[in-house]
């Protein structure tokens, strides 16, 4: 199975391009989603995050404003908050990965926001890079609910610049053509994908879920 990685900076249209995968019967597995899920009620990461940054849980779920306003300009903190999170993160795509080996999926796609910067493109065969122009990115990004120059600066000091991000992508998809040609260029990546070489899964160690013979389930018992 072929796994690739799919990044971009805030506003360049990853979100979209994502959609677009699964349109062309793409499994793709959402780091951001996973979060968010983490940190709901019930969640796996609230407990981590109450005794790690006390007050930052409301009702069983984790309040993201209080937490946000914790970790936006403190690198430690942050750093202590991705210790809990990533792992968990690497968890569920591990068994998303472990699902899509097991039904015999050709490509399977990770969603990470920061893969570059967590160093997720060694646990890929290829990175699929999302870019639009300065310009466009900022309107996009801006135009968000609660959104300020402020807050996307403070974000973009802690992405890669996008230009590194294009240089060392194996495939790099312009989102500010028109949704036709993103689309375009993302199936002609599958295309290419399926006959790559498949680097990391399954590994060696999978042993895929099998069923239970039907002989087995219909034999009657005495």
């Amino acid at each position: 199975m072929k796994v690739l990685g799919l990044t971009g900076s805030i506003g360049m249209g990853k979100s979209t391009a994502a959609r677009m995968l699964k349109r062309l019967r793409v499994p793709v597995h959402d780091s951001d989603a996973t979060v968010h899920r983490l940190l709901s009620r019930g969640g796996g990461a609230v407990q981590h995050i109450e005794r790690e940054f006390p007050g930052s849980v409301r009702d069983g779920a984790v309040d993201r404003a209080a937490l946000g306003a914790i970790v936006f300009r403190d690198t430690t903190a942050l750093r202590r908050l991705e210790a809990i999170l990533h792992p968990l993160v690497q968890r569920s795509q591990r068994r998303f990965l472990a699902c899509c080996a097991a039904r015999r999926v050709p490509v399977a796609v990770l969603d990470i926001p920061l893969l570059y910067e967590t160093g997720a493109e060694r646990r890929v065969d290829a990175v699929i890079v999302v870019t639009a122009p300065p310009t466009i990115q900022r309107a996009r990004v801006l135009a968000r609910p609660g959104m300020t120059p402020e807050k996307l600066a403070g974000i973009l000091s802690r992405q890669m610049p996008d230009r590194e991000k294009r240089r060392r992508a194996d495939f790099v998809v312009a989102s500010s053509l028109g949704r036709a040609h993103t689309l375009r260029g993302l199936r002609r990546i599958v295309t290419l994908a399926r006959n790559m070489p498949g680097r990391h899964w399954p590994p060696r160690s999978f042993t895929p879920l099998r069923a239970r013979p039907t002989h087995a389930r219909n034999r009657p018992r005495h």
